[in-house]
């Protein structure tokens, strides 16, 4: 295997993101890679099978996502050096599928994610993502303790 082409860095807007980036930037410089930024959003409500909801709060979604996208477009140009290709990806969904279909598609040799040292009950409810991708994953997988 020829190094890492494609590295994934999924992120949680609360996750101290400029630490994921640190390792994706130095990793992307040594083997010339492309980094894509992955975050996983909320699917809409009627999306799940409730009913459409009425047509502004679609309006203040879509206005929610555009702000995200670009949100991860800025942490692209802030923590990667220039000469590195980046993308930044918005994706509905569930984290844990959207995140594999993801890396499998764009042929991801290494997820970067970050693990939270919260409390105890904090740990329960979100460690399950990093877990989850732990558990299923099927390319190497690079976990950073983030202190909170």
């Amino acid at each position: 295997m020829d190094a890492f082409k494609n590295i994934m860095v999924a992120v949680d807007f609360n996750d101290s993101i400029g630490e994921l980036m640190v390792y994706a930037d130095s990793l992307a410089q040594k083997f010339q890679s492309k980094v894509w930024v992955l975050h996983v959003a909320e699917p809409e409500p009627d999306f799940v099978g409730y009913e459409p909801g009425p047509q502004y709060i679609r309006d203040v979604k879509a206005e929610e996502y555009r702000e995200e996208h670009r949100n991860l477009q800025e942490i692209c140009k802030n923590f990667l050096s220039e000469d590195i290709k980046a993308e930044a990806l918005l994706i509905q969904g569930s984290t844990v599928e959207t995140v594999m279909n993801e890396a499998k598609k764009l042929h991801i040799e290494l997820l970067i994610v970050g693990t939270h040292k919260h409390s105890f009950l904090h740990n329960l409810l979100q460690e399950s993502v990093s877990m989850e991708l732990i558990k299923k994953a099927e390319i190497p997988m690079l976990t950073i303790p983030i202190d909170e």
